[in-house]
């Protein structure tokens, strides 16, 4: 991390809070969301799920890849937010716009998951569609 001259100050760190929705087994998830994450060179601080299917995950990450947590976590079956995917696009953008100034910071994102059983977010899906 470079060093800061005396009168610069430190930058407030990014830190998301989002939500999504997924027709995943919470269980299922949790576990694939944490190995993605780790394999990212992310770090896990806390998960778990309640017996109503919401997910809780608190995780950190280099924002140089942001790109590929965002991948990770609409790969893995999650619908994000409207603003949810805002923010996500905004850390992504401003990121790739100033790699060398921030590349290194971290980013934390505190998200919520609510999980749905298949047949009732299959129904859901197709009277969206319809």
């Amino acid at each position: 991390m470079p060093e800061l001259d005396p009168g610069q100050s430190m930058s407030v760190p990014w830190a998301l809070q989002m939500k999504g929705v997924s027709a995943d087994d919470p269980s299922r998830l949790v576990q694939t969301l944490t190995g993605a994450i780790l394999g990212c060179g992310g770090w896990v601080l806390s998960r778990g799920a309640n017996d109503t299917g919401i997910i809780n995950m608190l995780f950190e990450f280099e924002r140089r890849t942001c790109v590929d947590i965002y991948s990770i976590v609409i790969g893995s079956g999650v619908e994000l937010s409207p603003g949810g995917h805002i923010r996500f696009t905004e850390l992504c953008q401003c990121t790739r716009s100033h790699p060398h100034d921030c590349g290194a910071e971290i980013a934390s994102v505190d998200l919520e998951i609510q999980t749905y059983p298949r047949e009732v977010a299959g129904h859901s899906i197709s009277l969206r569609l319809s």
